[in-house]
């Protein structure tokens, strides 16, 4: 994926079983941002932040909507644990990961297996990348996405 490139289109369960759209979204900027695993260290930073800035970000003209391959349940249980005012969408068969090239190989104790890469993509209101956040640091990341936000037409 590259800036200016259209957005690959998606239909995933949130944390109620609601299947969710980025055609929902059009006309709004979107903040897609994709985690590891719902309630670890990073991901509770991460998201903390982003809920942190969510009002600024709202009143930038945008949706927050983050995606991991935790089951709906497991994103329920972090949403209300963390007191998250947006959607976390569950792509447990990584077919969104892939898609946005998120997906990379992670070694422990000699065993490699695939992971998410902590990525977040800001999608314009015409449904294309309009800036793209690679190997996120999950602390203060909502204060940089706010930030971009307002460079935005």
């Amino acid at each position: 994926m590259q800036v200016n490139d259209k957005a690959p289109g998606f239909m995933l369960p949130d944390e109620n079983g609601r299947h969710v759209s980025l055609s929902d979204y059009y006309g709004k900027y979107v903040v897609l941002f994709f985690f590891p695993k719902a309630d670890t260290p990073g991901c509770t930073t991460e998201v903390c932040a982003l809920r942190d800035a969510y009002y600024r970000i709202e009143r930038a003209g945008a949706v927050i909507l983050g995606i991991s391959a935790d089951p709906p349940e497991k994103q329920l249980q972090f949403i209300e644990k963390y007191k998250l005012p947006f959607s976390l969408l569950a792509d447990r068969k990584h077919m969104v990961c892939e898609n946005y090239g998120v997906l990379r190989d992670r070694s422990s104790r000699g065993a490699v297996s695939i992971g998410i890469e902590r990525t977040t993509f800001l999608i314009s209101r015409d449904g294309r990348i309009a800036r793209i956040f690679q190997k996120v640091k999950p602390q203060g990341h909502g204060d940089e996405v706010w930030a971009a936000l307002q460079m935005l037409p």
